[in-house]
């Protein structure tokens, strides 16, 4: 059974309830449980951490057994260098994922310190991109 991974950063518990024109009125915790109906031949988890520290840790925990990493940084993205030397220094990919179409928004959004370290991106797909991230790693 594949373990995947969905991690996501800092503001993303307010997903539901926070600016819902950008990020849309359901929560993740419904969404990821429509995944886990849907994929239920896949071993899915989810963790969510405003802390920095907290997200490379877990980085570092799955980084080296689970199959993949499905990782939404949320503003960590665009300042975090310290996350991408953890995506740098482990075995499991990564798949950077973004809600909005972080290119159509503020231009310090425009750039992700974390996308040479991945191995794809999708941005700008609402929460459906978190299936076509599980989709890449079924393929």
């Amino acid at each position: 059974m594949k373990q995947i991974l969905i991690l996501n950063g800092p503001n993303l518990n307010l997903l539901g309830v926070r600016e819902q024109g950008i990020y849309g009125n359901q929560s993740f915790e419904s969404y990821f449980q429509e995944l886990k109906s849907r994929y239920d031949s896949l071993d899915l988890t989810y963790f969510q951490s405003n802390s920095e520290g907290q997200i490379i840790d877990k980085i570092h925990e799955v980084g080296f057994s689970y199959d993949g990493i499905i990782l939404n940084a949320g503003a960590y993205t665009h300042t975090s260098i310290a996350i991408a030397d953890a995506i740098a220094g482990i075995n499991t990919a990564v798949i950077e994922v973004h809600i909005s179409n972080v290119h159509n928004r503020e231009s310090f959004r425009q750039h992700s310190y974390l996308s040479k370290n991945c191995k794809g991106i999708i941005v700008g797909f609402g929460l459906d991109g978190y299936r076509l991230a599980i989709e890449s790693f079924l393929k």
